[in-house]
């Protein structure tokens, strides 16, 4: 038998005329069955070269399935309607490891590359153990396993590798204690601001050009140096390596007016102090003692709530990367947040693909497309090392993320 395939062709129309034979079965059943050269489906209507096109342009170009249609249709003279392209992300997907709502996504930050998923119907504690006793049993033995420091999963990771270190995320730590530094600046702001309106009553009428040199002989006023402080409070937790020259001079403006801002910079920078540069845990150890012990940062509130993550148990988790030789040292899950950048992106981009089912089948065929396009990094070090397992885990759903394990 012989039918029509549609293929590629650039400004023009094309076919391939294929042959083909049908058999039918021996038995009573009356099946049939039917052969197809390499490339073309069963009873399709277009080659494997018109479906790759496709998938092409929407999961690699970042293009929707509007523009898509359009730019085969003024390149390629192909008329092709949106059910086909929905059927073809449906039929592709249907090969892969498709589940629900959910995605929990394990990574090798090493080689910053998704290594397992799997998609389920809601994001807990039981989802969670069931996906990571998947990984044991299919052999994943992890040395180091980084979290974000969830209270939902240490005890997972306890049951199923015990033998494991927990390295908790030292990104999230300095964003959270940076958090609390900031709370002390708009505290001390608002009692600044306040001081400079008390015992003041605000004259009525337009101020003269007198009253208007007089000010400017005075200079700023209490209440303009906090909204100075305030509008530049930024400065007090940036790195002071990242400091441009005009930040240095604002940076020490607000010192000027708060001189109380001196012990929250200081605390910024013995924060970075101790999470970049230690040798060793003991190393470590003796800059947190430094860090704790310092009466002054005990005297702000908030500085005191920040010194509770430095707490022996949690400091032990934070600090696991030590451990490990320099070229195996991973201190954060930046490669899932990237990964999750990536996904919340293109969902931005498909702002059309609403309902979860199409939105999570688009998740799975980019995690194959990343897979493919992977290639093993050349090991530059001739000296053989003992492998190595590093796992996270991230969850996903909808138009919102939240990073789990």
């Amino acid at each position: 038998m012989t039918r029509k395939v549609r293929t590629v062709a650039y400004k023009a129309v094309a076919y391939l005329e294929i042959t083909y034979g049908e058999s039918a079965a021996r038995c009573d059943c009356s099946t049939t069955f039917r052969n197809t050269p390499e490339g073309v489906l069963s009873k399709a209507k277009y080659d494997n070269k018109v479906r790759d096109l496709v998938l092409e342009r929407i999961l690699d170009d970042g293009m929707s399935i509007e523009r898509v249609l359009q730019s085969l249709r003024r390149e390629f003279l192909l008329d092709l309607s949106t059910g086909f392209v929905y059927d073809l992300l449906r039929d592709f997907a249907a090969g892969l490891d498709m589940g629900r709502f959910t995605l929990l996504l394990a990574t090798d930050p090493l080689s910053d590359l998704p290594a397992a998923f799997a998609l389920v119907a809601a994001n807990d504690q039981a989802h969670m153990l069931r996906f990571l006793k998947n990984l044991k049993t299919w052999g994943l033995e992890p040395e180091v396993v980084v979290t974000n420091g969830s209270n939902l999963y240490p005890a997972v990771l306890a049951e199923l590798w015990p033998e494991s270190d927990h390295q908790l995320c030292v990104f999230h730590v300095i964003k959270d204690v940076n958090a609390l530094i900031l709370d002390a600046v708009r505290r001390m702001r608002t009692a600044m601001g306040r001081r400079g309106k008390a015992g003041r009553k605000k004259k009525r009428g337009r101020k003269g050009a007198k009253s208007k040199a007089a000010a400017a002989r005075r200079g700023m006023t209490v209440k303009e140096k906090a909204s100075f402080v305030f509008s530049h409070r930024y400065l007090i937790v940036k790195r002071r390596e990242n400091l441009i020259e005009s930040e240095r001079d604002d940076l020490q403006q607000m010192l000027e007016h708060l001189p109380e801002l001196a012990t929250l910079r200081r605390f910024a920078d013995r924060i970075y102090w101790l999470f970049d540069t230690p040798k060793d845990l003991h190393q470590a150890g003796c800059r947190r003692s430094a860090v704790v012990r310092d009466p002054t940062f005990l005297a702000v509130p908030e500085l005191a709530k920040a010194m509770e993550q430095l707490r022996d148990e949690k400091f032990v988790k934070r600090m696991a990367y030590l451990k490990n030789p320099l070229s195996r040292r991973v201190r954060t899950n930046n490669h899932v947040e990237r990964t999750n950048r990536m996904v919340r992106f293109l969902e931005k981009v498909r702002y059309k693909w609403r309902r979860r089912k199409t939105l999570v089948r688009f998740v799975v065929l980019t995690l194959d497309r990343i897979w493919r396009a992977w290639t093993p990094a050349k090991v530059k070090s001739a000296e053989p090392a003992a492998p190595v397992d590093r796992s996270e885990a991230q969850s996903h759903t909808g138009q919102r993320s939240r990073q789990v394990a």
